[in-house]
């Protein structure tokens, strides 16, 4: 991955930072740019989905990796003249209105913008060129663009009625499973046991108690995603089921965005952003099997930079 420069040691004062912002349902990774694309300091915090924590609790989230990066880098918040947010949840035009007032209020940068975080994960992957980009962290999504500027989305439709292949899906679907096999309705799996471990519960017929418990929210299921993965490369026949299903769903995403913009015959780069991703090929294979099947040229690649990267160029450039 080729990343923004970054300076390590503390720089002298700028009145010409740029602030980019990436924010998830699980956490906030910011990043502060000066005019020579050299990034001076970087942050991190809790969620800051304001669809899910709500605009004040995703604000002062975001404030406080910008308090911690300025502290790192020696820097001030107020040398930050213009800041790009990229945040999921943020569909809906009056959200990002709400969150770009109160990010204002605080932090007095007026040439704020407010984004999806899928936006400035593509640009992460195709510095503004013809692409994809898809997202499975906690939830899922994928966007797209074309060479003629139109973009097109797919997910991003939350834990209630999508997430296909991320965190929470993969978790969801090896809950179900789990509850099969405690029944006698579907084939035993290590999930059983991992999950009793994972929800501290005493067994997998308590499990009930467990995930209803008011301190299991969205972020603590999806974190089961990775022992879903764990028991997959360990052979477990349902494990590798509910990847191979949240791969060919992610492809499925993909494929939708890649018809709609018209890209099916070119060689289009599809960048893969998301702590899902870590699964590897068990998760990718099928993923790009799927796309294949209406786009052969298209391939999978690495972000060009961190998306809170993307977010502070994406300030940067936005001066001229």
């Amino acid at each position: 991955m080729v990343a923004a420069r970054t300076k390590s040691s503390r720089t002298r004062r700028s009145h010409q930072l740029f602030l980019g912002v990436d924010g998830g349902g699980t956490k906030t990774q910011i990043a502060i740019m000066n005019a020579n694309r050299e990034v001076v300091g970087e942050g991190t915090s809790g969620p800051s989905n304001p669809l899910r924590v709500g605009v004040e609790t995703a604000v002062a989230n975001i404030l406080k990796a910008v308090n911690d990066a300025c502290d790192a880098g020696g820097v001030s918040r107020g040398d930050i003249a213009r800041a790009t947010l990229g945040l999921a949840g943020v569909r809906r035009a009056d959200l990002k209105q709400r969150v770009r007032e109160s990010f204002v209020t605080h932090m007095r940068v007026k040439e704020t913008k407010v984004v999806t975080d899928a936006e400035i994960a593509l640009y992460a992957t195709t510095l503004g060129k013809a692409g994809l980009v898809v997202i499975a962290g906690t939830g899922s999504v994928c966007i797209g663009k074309n060479s003629r500027g139109k973009m097109a989305i797919s997910g991003g439709w939350g834990p209630l009625a999508g997430d296909e292949g991320g965190g929470v899906g993969i978790a969801q679907a090896a809950l179900h499973s789990i509850a099969k096999a405690s029944d006698g309705r579907g084939i035993p799996t290590s999930l059983s046991e991992k999950a009793s471990e994972y929800f501290r519960a005493s067994g997998p017929e308590n499990l009930i108690v467990a995930i209803y418990s008011p301190q299991v929210d969205n972020t603590r299921i999806a974190g089961f995603a990775r022992f879903v993965v764990e028991a997959a490369r360990d052979g477990d026949p349902v494990a590798v089921d509910i990847l191979n299903e949240a791969g060919s769903e992610l492809g499925l995403a993909a494929c939708a965005v890649i018809e709609s913009l018209g890209l099916q015959k070119q060689k289009v780069p599809i960048g893969c952003v998301g702590s899902v991703f870590k699964a590897g090929e068990i998760l990718k294979q099928p993923m790009i099997d799927t796309i294949k099947t209406v786009a052969s040229k298209a391939f999978l690649t690495e972000p060009l930079m961190p998306p809170s990267h993307a977010a502070a160029l994406i300030s940067l450039k936005a001066r001229h």
